[in-house]
């Protein structure tokens, strides 16, 4: 396979070690400030701590140096992605109202349709060609996980419990596949890891280990957590919003 240089469109060249460059986008640091605005006029104070919490997700996502790292590694890129999907997404879905027609199964078939599919080598290498493209899939992946945690949350615990672990099933299983895969698939990545230490091979497999392990762990730790609530002493609570 002949390597070409790849061209990153949103955030900026891949970086080398040491140069921890911020993503100073004036229309993104507009969209910020205004969020954390909104959030501090019209959301009450639980919900302005989940709210806030996850606009600092956000901005460690696209603002910070995440971002241009990201750039560089396929592995920075998952983190990415993780903290998207399983940390930024359940506090913006615990941050509002309650919506008791979420279609869970539904929900979790989405989600992991359009992570699967956003990391599906073709789709992926399409995103890192076009701003455009590149804003399509964060709000896919962020908007899809947002759906499934809120209806998580408006489920019965029984139900759940079991969505989260066919949702750590589908993040598990796609990180195996990118771990014993036996050769690198992601294009944009393939002259930029070296500088890092890493091959790209090895770049590829670490973020497939993120996935299988913390990134799963993540909804692995929310079932357990749920199913003891609902084996607990207080089994009559069955409703997961009922529990926070």
């Amino acid at each position: 396979m002949t390597v070409m240089p790849f061209s990153v469109a949103y955030c900026g060249p891949a970086p080398s070690p040491g140069d921890w460059r911020w993503n100073l986008d004036p229309a993104l640091l507009v969209l910020a400030f205004v969020a954390m605005a909104l959030i501090l006029w019209r959301l009450r104070e639980r919900n302005r701590t989940l709210a806030l919490a996850a606009l600092g997700v956000l901005i460690v996502v696209f603002i910070s140096p995440l971002c241009a790292v990201s750039s560089a590694l396929f592995s920075a890129r998952t983190i990415h992605h993780v903290l998207l999907v399983a940390v930024a997404a359940p506090l913006i879905a615990w941050a509002l109202p309650v919506d008791r027609m979420r279609l869970l199964s539904f929900a979790t078939a989405v989600q992991a349709a359009v992570f699967w599919g956003w990391h599906a080598p073709a789709a992926y290498e399409a995103a890192l060609s076009s701003d455009a493209l590149y804003w399509v899939m964060q709000v896919t992946l962020l908007a899809s996980a947002v759906w499934f945690w809120g209806a998580i949350r408006s489920a019965s615990l029984p139900s759940a419990v079991g969505h989260l672990l066919v949702a750590m099933v589908a993040m598990g299983l796609l990180g195996a596949l990118l771990t014993f895969a036996d050769q690198a698939v992601y294009r944009p990545h393939l002259l930029t890891t070296q500088d890092w230490g890493f091959t790209p091979l090895e770049d590829q497999q670490a973020a497939g280990l993120i996935m299988w392990a913390p990134a799963a762990a993540v909804y692995l730790a929310a079932a357990l957590w749920l199913l003891g609530r609902w084996m607990g002493p207080d089994s009559t609570v069955v409703r997961v919003d009922a529990e926070l």
